[in-house]
């Protein structure tokens, strides 16, 4: 299966998908720490991660399906929301909260 085949399968089977450096127990960036903090903070209670340190493939392939050069991105329901900074911005004024509660993903409170 082509790589770009694997990563759309990944957001489309899954409600939540962080790419990121290491893992959600075991962060290897400040951005992907931060873009785990964000997600529990909102909510959500649990989300598929890919740790793309563990393939060059899916490292490379990302930052080309998503035209999105850095790491960590975010997708939900299969659309891409954007990295740590866009994660940020969003928490800080509710959006991010909607779009996961809208979602499905977490509840509203």
């Amino acid at each position: 299966m082509d790589i770009q085949e694997v990563i759309r399968e990944q957001v489309t089977t899954n409600p939540v998908v962080l790419y990121m450096k290491g893992t959600p127990q075991f962060p290897q960036c400040g951005f992907s720490s931060t873009a785990v903090q964000i997600l529990k903070h909102s909510g959500v209670p649990k989300f598929f991660s890919v740790n793309v340190l563990e393939n060059d493939e899916i490292r490379n392939g990302i930052k080309q399906f998503a035209n999105w050069p850095t790491i960590p991105q975010l997708y939900v329901n299969g659309e891409f929301v954007g990295g740590c900074d866009i994660m940020r911005e969003m928490y800080e004024n509710g959006e991010l909260k909607t779009m996961l509660t809208e979602a499905g993903v977490t509840s509203a409170s």
